[in-house]
């Protein structure tokens, strides 16, 4: 079912430079002996719901969603190790490992529910991985421009190599100019508005950039799932869909239909992978409708949860 309606236009905090919206402070969970940052809020009881987000992103990308959903519902963000201000695990990067580490995230928080798992780009891709793997700990999925759809993956690899060179001694500085512009293109191409790329996030995400692990995680992640020119590879994104299309679970699509970075067309992709699927595209938006349409996309997430939780309290 395809949902197309207009729309009007477009947690925790750490030390480092964030967008507003988060007041409060971060924790971590140890899993398989390393920390990874977390934010868990809400009412305890409350129906769990977990936000993912994507490649060499951090939790902060659902910051405002979280406060929203966290007023009925008991709400867990993480960095996936590597990303956001969180060291890499033992594991090599890639969806396997990012999948256990949200279980063991999970188990570190004592949530044995089965959880509703929300998921932007690569984020998604990870959401998908625990219900194959894990059926039994998920109620649903909420998959927002999710990556294994499709062939396209506009992710550049540019401001990691200016960042790189800009750090070299003596001819160091010339690469600076390139690097921070290079930055401000790949924030903004996340948006329809650019102006969404604000100075705030442009720190932040220089200071995740920054972080030792980045660049590792960053090129082993890719490396996994796609390689340059061919694009994402479709193996591994046949093998994963046709699982969660046999686990039965309830799964919601929304894709900004101005993506730049995974082009509309996979939700289209999605819905014929993924039948029982419903979908909503979200006109005028990007890669993140968590941040571009916070209020509509927490609005058809409350719906969702409730809409499973119903139907499970049936059975």
């Amino acid at each position: 079912m395809t949902d197309r309606h207009p729309s009007p236009s477009p947690a925790e905090t750490s030390a480092a430079h964030v967008p507003a919206g988060a007041p409060e402070a971060t924790t971590t969970a140890e899993v398989a002996g390393r920390p990874v940052r977390i934010r868990l809020s809400g009412p305890a009881g409350a129906p769990p719901v977990v936000l993912l987000h994507g490649i060499g992103r951090s939790l902060e990308d659902w910051s405002a969603a979280h406060e929203l959903l966290a007023r009925d519902h008991r709400v867990l963000s993480m960095d996936l190790p590597g990303f956001g201000l969180t060291p890499a695990g033992a594991d090599r990067p890639g969806l396997g490992a990012f999948a256990r580490a949200v279980v063991g995230v999970l188990d570190a928080v004592g949530e044995d529910r089965p959880v509703h798992l929300m998921g932007n780009s690569l984020g998604g891709a990870v959401a998908m991985t625990v219900a194959a793997e894990h059926p039994g700990r998920v109620a649903g999925l909420l998959l927002a421009d999710s990556a294994g759809f499709g062939r396209e993956a506009n992710v550049s690899a540019l401001p990691m190599v200016w960042a790189a060179l800009s750090r070299l001694p003596v001819v160091g500085p010339r690469f600076r100019p390139l690097a921070r512009a290079a930055a401000v293109r790949s924030n903004q191409s996340c948006f329809f508005d650019p102006d969404l790329a604000t100075p705030e996030r442009l720190r932040h995400a220089a200071t995740v950039g920054s972080q030792p692990d980045f660049r590792a995680t960053f090129l082993g992640t890719y490396r996994s799932i796609g390689l340059p020119v061919i694009g994402v590879l479709p193996g591994w994104r046949r093998a994963l869909l046709e699982r969660v299309r046999a686990s039965g679970l309830p799964v919601l699509v929304v894709w900004g239909e101005a993506d730049a970075v995974l082009p509309a067309h996979h939700a289209e992709a999605a819905v014929a992978a993924l039948p029982h699927a419903r979908l909503h595209v979200f006109p005028d938006t990007g890669h993140m409708p968590q941040i571009e349409r916070t209020e509509e996309l927490v609005d058809l997430a409350r719906e969702f949860v409730a809409s499973v939780e119903e139907s499970r309290a049936a059975r």
